[in-house]
Parts: structure tokens; sequence; C-alpha cells
């Protein structure tokens, strides 16, 4: 089996507004995000304890953090799309997955994901889209 390595981030709370609502329907009070970055396995196990070594994630959520309060969005997917765009620009990642969910969904309660997953050859195409 080739070996693989992974960075997660989870229950990240975005700052977002999305979606039109009318007075009867359930407003969510959180926008959350679950994020699986795939990365070489060389960037996780390290020769020795230092940042040059691995993949500095910390640029990327402050990027993720400044597209979500951007502006108000009408779904998810767009802001999906958005933080796909964002994950793309960085070599180290050769796959992702993402999850946004939305909650409350009914009565105050559930939640309501989209998910995504790019290998690395979509991400590869997103690469050469955002160039240009």
């Amino acid at each position: 089996m080739k070996p693989s390595a992974f960075i997660e981030l989870r229950d990240l709370h975005l700052t977002s507004t999305i979606g039109t609502y009318g007075p009867k329907d359930v407003v969510p009070n959180s926008h959350i995000l679950d994020l699986t970055l795939e990365v070489s396995p060389t960037l996780v196990q390290v020769p020795s304890d230092e940042m040059t070594h691995v993949f500095d994630y910390d640029p990327l959520i402050a990027q993720i953090d400044a597209i979500a309060a951007h502006q108000k969005y009408e779904t998810q997917e767009y802001l999906m799309t958005l933080i796909a765009g964002a994950c793309a620009q960085y070599d180290q990642i050769i796959g992702l997955d993402i999850c946004l969910k939305k909650q409350p969904v009914l009565r105050s309660t559930g939640s309501l994901g989209v998910r995504l997953r790019l290998p690395y050859s979509d991400l590869l195409a997103l690469r050469a889209l955002l160039k240009n």
C-alpha cells in the first residue's frame, strides 16, 4: 500500500452569512467546515522538529476565514468552490475533502452538509484554471 498523509481541520465555525430565508424558515445559526487535506507523507514524517519540514496551514485557515466573512453567499456550494480554490493555490496539497454544514435545519436540530472531494488530478485542473 502506498503511504498517505492527511491534515484534518474539524468543526471550524465560519463567520459567514449563507442563504435567503423567509419569516417561517429555520435560519441556521452556524456554518461549520470540516477540511481534510492530503499532503505528501514527507510533510508529516519529518527528519526534525522544524516548521520548514511541514505544511504551514495557518495562512490557508486565515484565507478561508477571510473568504467566509467577505460577503453574503446564496449557496454553501459557491462558498465551498471558493475554499477549494484557496486550497488549490498550495502545491503541497495533493487531495482535498471539504464538508460544509449548517445547523440547525429543523426545529433547532440536525445539520445539513455538502461535501466535495477533489483528487490530485482535479486539483491540478483547478490550479490551471486559477492561473489563467
